[in-house]
């Protein structure tokens, strides 16, 4: 994991630090925590080459984050370099984990995340949630979260918090789920129906599946748009390594942008929305194919074997698709776009189109398109990682807070 500290809404323990002796320290102990994370195994000399602190005060915030277990000593450094070798330092492989919970349209899935950002456990439920009350929904999220915090307790982690994944508008709480159409759900608030025995973020699934893109892609620039899809279609853009969330937190619901004002109509009131002919279940319509659990593994099976149809149904998505883009473009301006989610899995056949339309319809040069290497698993991890990060901004504060 690398990156410096995100401006992500409080998750987990994290919060503001004031600028006081102790605030400071506490801002110094993530910075430590930051360093060893993002470059480790190094030294205490290493660290404090790093982040511009004396070896004597990196010494003293070292020890303290090997006290409360958040970093372990591997043993001398490995030989070769000048002078006396330091003992190596590395982020624990136990202690806090962060949870992160998905609700989809079609599933649940929860996995706990080490602060070495492994994946060390999951559970998923496969079956539909659309038009369910959220109370059994969440019952069930609820009993996936307790058998993955006890496989993580049996290694030696804890939950640092939870952040749960939803497709739909979240308010500023970051617990309510104000409008979740291909759900039915309406002002459905979180924290009154899961656990409360750790700390609870609700988020857009799509800003998830983007932050996951910034923290874990290889390659991402800190300034991008991403756009993932399931049933429904989102979008997290980025700038300057920080989500753009809009003055009510709803910013990116591509989705519902009309790519045909006279089209059919969409389950959020509107008419001829792009999730209307770029969704998963309107790809499956155009193609002639029965929805299933594997839709997006149907349609490339299908596609790669040279059916038509579907190859067609493909084409006019991704020019969709692209016609929704171009106005995101031509007003953003992002430096690049990311197709997540279901989308990743298709981009060969989408992505033809898709550049196509962008070309012609972008005032200036064309946005270079990527395929996330997350696909579908973005926005848990994404929220997993989003309490992993909450603990390195503030490792002082996990154990207060435990």
């Amino acid at each position: 994991m690398s990156a410096p500290p995100h401006e992500a809404r409080p998750t987990g323990p994290g919060r503001a630090l004031p600028d006081t002796q102790q605030g400071m320290r506490r801002r110094n102990l993530a910075r430590v925590m930051h360093a060893v994370s993002a470059e480790g195994p190094l030294s205490r000399a290493a660290v404090a080459s790093h982040i511009g602190l004396t070896r004597a005060a990196v010494s003293t915030l070292v020890d303290e984050l090997i006290r409360t277990g958040l970093l372990e000593e591997l043993g001398p450094e490995r030989p070769g370099r000048v002078g006396r070798p330091g003992s190596a330092l590395a982020v624990s492989g136990r202690g806090p984990a962060g949870i992160g919970g998905e609700i989809g349209v079609d599933h649940l899935a929860v996995c706990a995340v080490d602060l070495r950002g492994e994946v060390r456990a999951r559970a998923v439920r496969h079956g539909t949630n659309r038009g369910r009350a959220p109370e059994p929904v969440l019952r069930e999220l609820t009993g996936l979260v307790r058998r993955v915090v006890a496989d993580g307790e049996r290694e030696g982690l804890w939950p640092a918090g939870l952040a749960v994944a939803v497709p739909g508008l979240v308010g500023r709480d970051a617990r309510t789920v104000v409008r979740a159409p291909n759900l039915d759900w309406h002002d459905v608030d979180l924290s009154t129906l899961l656990p409360g025995e750790f700390p609870l973020t609700v988020d857009n699934e799509a800003n998830f599946g983007g932050l996951a893109e910034l923290w874990l892609g290889a390659e991402t620039p800190r300034d991008f748009l991403h756009v993932s899809a399931e049933i429904g279609i989102g979008a997290a853009l980025v700038v300057d390594g920080s989500l753009l969330r809009g003055t009510r937190g709803f910013a990116g619901e591509l989705g519902h942008v009309p790519v045909h004002p006279d089209g059919p109509d969409c389950v959020c009131g509107s008419r001829g929305c792009l999730e209307q002919y770029a969704g998963e279940e309107a790809v499956l319509r155009a193609a002639g194919l029965e929805l299933g659990e594997d839709r997006v593994g149907l349609l490339a099976r299908r596609a790669a074997d040279g059916d038509e149809r579907v190859r067609r149904a493909l084409r006019e998505a991704g020019t969709a698709l692209g016609v929704a883009l171009t106005g995101a473009l031509n007003l953003l301006d992002p430096e690049a776009v990311v197709l997540g989610g279901a989308l990743a899995g298709l981009a060969p056949w989408l992505l033809p189109s898709l550049e196509s339309e962008l070309a012609h319809r972008t005032a200036g040069p064309p946005c270079p398109v990527s395929v996330s290497r997350l696909g579908p698993e973005g926005p848990l991890l994404g929220a997993a990682h989003s309490v992993v990060r909450a603990v390195l901004d503030d490792p002082a504060g996990i154990a207060g807070w435990r």
